[in-house]
């Protein structure tokens, strides 16, 4: 960072015209009526600050003293400088991998996190109210689940409308009477605050369900804090870890196993918008990461399916949506969640936090009851007030709010709900008075569905913005910013308040801060007058004891995605070496090689590198290239390179949480640059074999960085043992059936053949240097089939297929397991009996379509054995799959809920 700034102040001596940053800060305003973070008073509508203003008389006085602060060691930066930061705070982000992806876009690009340059500052005095508040409504929220899933004497009084409780769709009958284990509902609950133009901050919302943004606010003060390092440690910025530790110690201490228990993270898998936040926190707090699949109940238990066998599972942080928990009692069509896991939770013999059922909390209609239920309560008035909410439900409430309209939000009481209308908040300023009317006599029909709540203009944050068309390094615009301010559970019945939070500026000038709608983020630093807090969890004290519980057990979801990332990798470089090969052969000496373009043609079709329908390399070379560089990129029906190094990105995605930055990154921009070379190409109308061969050189180049990243960059446990068997499974295949069809197709025959064999195993370099140029059989069945040190031979794949699967069951040294078994032993095979010419009784295959020739390929011994290796390929990819994916012997029992 020091080597950072000292560059920046250079750059700064080398353009005396460009303005200081402080200026640019003191002339950056809110819109009028909102409250400016910067300089700590409501915005008027005035021409703003001089522009010629400098540092000391006119940002540093104009602006907080916490601001002030801040800029203090920035005095010297420029707008360029600023630019630099920016850009590396963005290549940052890129580089360590941080998403927020669109829901279901599996063939989109993955969207980075979006995070802003400066922080959302919060003085002493400011975030002391703000603890207070939030603390005072956790126990609040926990006293209201607690109640309404046991004695609801808050209904039986009248202090909450049934309809808005039990007629909510988030109120889970299937909860009423239990208690959970630890006899706390509630662990984490998230608080949307703003700031209104009065100075004061405001509840706007409440999230208790599986509330987002514990791990990008990490990510996010790791960033920014290493971008403005001196201001971070002059300013007493409170640090975040120990929170993180109070919640860990709390879920263990309340669960059924106390502090031994097995916590896991349930998430809904790769393409939810948030699921890099859910790899991270598991890493960051050492849990399993786990979706619905890899849990079972049994015996009212949960328990973790993995490669050795069933680990009871104790508690769950759920990331999951209630509905979709249990589609034994809840949504039956959900495929995330556990089938008799609610059934679990009753019993006691799991936690999971939050309980399910804490839905109806989140409607906007509750506001309005929480301070009454709060004087009930607690006797107390509540700190942190909300904005003035009125339900429509209440004839009352409803012909109150109807005066109210054009200056409110409309919203809906149930969000998201199928059983009720449910649309985007309204702002009843910005529609005109004919549309209010529409809207009021919606609400006069159903009024339960609406809530109106009162507008409050939020207060601003000047944020950087990048110059559109490219042009110029980008200016400060002010933009409303939201703060969400999480508590976590403290034990039994304590809270403790995150210092800080995560904020959410706008894209535009509107106040909607939704991150899926184009909004950014900001750190948030909670100032604190005590002493800083400088606990951290990236470096923990490790006992043996603790040693043992973080060793990684591999899911059978995370088995399955790693052997199918080896899978794919290796039939990607499978399908590159194959159109390379198909391509240069092609535009080589043709003459006299029918046999090389029919073998090559068929490995084309057996490897849909083309469909079936396209005539073979001699019927109609042009159109077999033509046809072979257009699926280079397809998705669908031709299963070419695209397709295969999609599969293979997709396959890494759910197994993030093991892969490198580096593995990853490569993957991700191996896969945008073949399809982005490629579609640019295709544009210009210049896709030729000849820029497709450049192309698939480059990917190969990759490829090999990825190979690399998996052979040398992974823990050697049982999921890079499947990954190693995925690979080994695919080569065994493809090499057997390379090598066949060769034979078949008599294309060994000639020099062309003989030489595109070898450079198909990737031997060329290895097999002239051993035998110059020569063309015998005898040297070319020595090095492709029963070299033991050629790790493309047939008999290396083989044996290493045999010791990886031995070694995956716990066999004992020098024993073979029943699986291993199922390949055939390399050891007895006979260079002189696989050499032996004899020849078929019966005629060969036709070769696309040609005549059969009319003397059989003879090595009748050599060719049976590549078949038995073909089949035993599927073979065991068939028993692995039966064996420790979907776990065949597992019973699972449905659970009937009590």
């Amino acid at each position: 960072m020091k080597q950072f700034q000292a560059q920046t102040m250079n750059a700064a001596a080398t353009l005396p015209d460009a303005p200081a940053l402080a200026q640019q800060v003191a002339a950056v305003q809110a819109a009028p009526g909102h409250y400016d973070e910067w300089h700590g008073r409501v915005a008027q509508a005035t021409s703003g600050q001089s522009q010629n203003a400098t540092f000391s008389e006119a940002a540093q006085e104009d602006l907080t003293s916490a601001w002030a602060d801040f800029f203090s060691p920035l005095q010297h930066e420029s707008k360029v400088q600023l630019a630099q930061r920016s850009a590396q705070l963005a290549r940052q982000v890129r580089d360590n991998g941080i998403t927020y992806n669109v829901y279901a876009d599996q063939d989109g690009p993955q969207r980075p996190w979006s995070l802003d340059l400066f922080p959302l500052i919060l003085d002493s005095a400011d975030w002391q109210h703000i603890e207070a508040g939030v603390l005072q409504r956790a126990r609040l929220l926990e006293h209201i689940m607690a109640d309404i899933y046991g004695a609801q004497t808050l209904l039986s009084k009248g202090l909450l409308p049934p309809a808005l409780v039990q007629g909510h769709p988030g109120y889970l009958r299937a909860m009423c009477g239990a208690q959970p284990v630890g006899g706390r509902f509630l662990h984490i609950a998230a608080f949307d605050l703003a700031r209104g133009p009065d100075g004061n901050w405001w509840l706007v919302g409440q999230r208790t369900q599986a509330p987002s943004g514990l791990g990008y606010l990490l990510e996010n003060r790791l960033a920014i804090s290493a971008q403005f390092e001196a201001a971070f440690e002059s300013m007493k910025v409170q640090r975040l870890a120990s929170t993180y530790r109070t919640l860990m110690d709390s879920l263990r201490a309340l669960s059924p196993m106390g502090r031994g228990a097995h916590l896991a993270l349930l998430t809904p898998g790769p393409y939810n918008e948030t699921y890099f936040e859910h790899a991270y926190l598991a890493r960051y707090l050492g849990l399993t990461l786990v979706e619905g699949s890899d849990l079972l109940v049994r015996d009212e238990h949960l328990y973790l399916k993995t490669l050795k066998g069933l680990v009871p599972v104790h508690g769950l942080l759920k990331r999951v949506d209630d509905p979709y928990m249990d589609p034994l009692e809840l949504r039956a069509d959900s495929t995330l969640g556990v089938p008799g896991l609610l059934q679990a939770i009753r019993t006691g013999h799991v936690l999971v936090a939050n309980a399910p059922g804490s839905a109806f909390l989140e409607s906007p209609a509750l506001l309005g009851f929480l301070p009454a239920l709060a004087r009930h309560l607690f006797d107390q008035e509540l700190c942190l007030p909300a904005l003035p909410t009125w339900w429509c439900g209440e004839r009352s409430a409803m012909l109150e709010a109807l005066t109210k309209l054009p200056e409110c939000a409309i919203k809906p009481t149930y969000p998201g709900s199928d059983n009720h209308n449910t649309f985007d908040a309204v702002l009843g300023a910005r529609q005109d008075a004919h549309t209010l009317d529409e809207w009021a006599g919606r609400m006069v029909r159903n009024p339960q569905d609406y809530t109106v709540q009162t507008y409050m203009p939020y207060s601003q944050l000047p944020v950087w913005q990048e110059e559109r068309d490219g042009a110029g390094d980008g200016t400060l615009q002010a933009r409303s910013v939201v703060l969400r301010v999480f508590a976590v559970s403290d034990g039994a019945q304590g809270w403790r308040v995150l210092p800080g939070g995560l904020a959410r500026v706008a894209s535009g000038l509107e106040d909607v801060t939704s991150m899926q709608r184009g909004g950014s983020s900001v750190d948030v630093w909670a100032i604190t007058q005590t002493e800083i807090d400088r606990t951290t969890l990236l470096h923990p004290h490790l006992t043996p004891e603790s040693l043992m519980q973080r060793k990684r057990m591999v899911t059978s979801r995370a088995a399955e995605n790693l052997f199918w990332l080896g899978r794919y990798t290796e039939r990607t470089e499978n399908a590159l070496r194959l159109a390379r090969l198909t391509l240069g052969c092609l535009h080589g000496d043709m003459h006299d090689t029918a046999e090389l373009k029919t073998w090559l043609g068929q490995l084309a079709v057996l490897n849909t590198l083309v469909l079936p329908s396209v005539p073979t390399p001699n019927q109609a070379p042009h159109i077999f290239e033509r046809a072979l560089i257009d699926s280079l990129t397809a998705t669908n029906q031709a299963t070419s390179v695209g397709y295969c190094l999609r599969a293979l990105k997709l396959a890494a995605s759910s197994v993030r949480e093991r892969l490198s930055l580096e593995h990853w990154r490569i993957i991700t921009r191996t896969e945008e640059s073949l399809f982005a070379r490629f579609a640019q190409y295709h544009q210009q109308g210049d896709c030729t074999a000849q820029n497709a061969l450049h192309i698939l050189k480059d990917i190969s180049d990759h490829m090999a960085a990825i190979t690399g990243a998996q052979t040398d960059r992974m823990t050697r446990d049982d999921g890079w043992r499947l990954l190693s068997i995925g690979r080994h499974i695919e080569r065994l295949a493809f090499l057997s059936t390379a090598l066949n069809r060769a034979i078949d197709c008599q294309s060994l025959q000639t020099d062309a053949g003989f030489d595109a064999a070898i450079e198909l195993f990737d031997n060329a370099i290895t097999f002239h240097a051993q035998f110059q140029q020569s063309r015998d059989m005898a040297a070319l069945i020595d090095l492709l089939v029963l070299d033991r040190d050629n790790p493309r031979s047939i008999y290396w794949v083989a044996k290493t297929l045999r010791g990886r699967l031995a070694k995956l069951a716990g066999s004992e040294p020098n024993q073979l397991s029943e699986l291993s078994l199922q390949v055939p032993n390399p050891d007895v095979w006979n260079l002189a009996q696989l050499c032996e010419r004899a020849y078929d009784l019966i005629d060969p295959l036709p070769c696309d379509g040609d005549a059969p020739s009319k003397q059989a390929p003879g090595y009748l011994l050599l060719r049976s054995l590549l078949h038995d290796c073909t089949n035993a390929a599927y073979a065991v990819s068939e028993a692995v799959s039966a064996t420790y994916f979907t776990h065949a012997g597992i019973t699972n029992r449905s659970v009937r809920a009590s």
